[in-house]
């Protein structure tokens, strides 16, 4: 008989390789009083897509290459709120010939343990016809900083 699979933990800031800051939103708690799980998510895409538009490697409105998200996933561990910031931390766990796995830990500001952990996984596909394209040269070189060991 085989064990149940280890229930996931909150992840420490030292397992991620870049922080940029969100600020929660008025709108974004629910009516529970702390920030809606959906909005989880929303943080991912804004951490991610943040990342790479300053490191020069995503281009949201002439790029001929762009992400889909095809696979998502969160954990959560303590409750956010608004008015708080968040300090969103990202590393990338796999890099394919055309996707990209992004893992992304949710911190409320200066606590050790992440209040969320999840990841955000991007399928690269030619901007006119949507089919797999290769990964960016661009793309690559922003990517490494953030890479783990697979």
């Amino acid at each position: 008989m085989s064990s149940p699979p280890a229930r996931p933990a909150a992840q420490p800031r030292s397992a991620y390789r870049h922080f940029g800051a969100i600020t929660t939103r008025w709108m974004d708690n629910d009516v529970y009083g702390h920030v809606n799980n959906v909005v989880y998510y929303s943080f991912f895409d804004t951490a991610v897509n943040r990342y790479l538009i300053e490191a020069g490697a995503l281009d949201i409105h002439r790029g001929e290459v762009i992400g889909l998200v095809v696979e998502t996933h969160c954990n959560y561990f303590a409750p956010l709120e608004f008015p708080q910031t968040v300090e969103a931390g990202l590393r990338v766990a796999h890099v394919g010939s055309s996707s990209v796995r992004y893992e992304v830990g949710l911190f409320a500001a200066g606590e050790p343990l992440s209040a969320a952990a999840g990841h955000f996984v991007h399928v690269y596909v030619d901007r006119a016809t949507r089919r797999p394209a290769a990964l960016p040269a661009a793309l690559l070189t922003a990517l490494q900083p953030l890479r783990t060991a697979e």
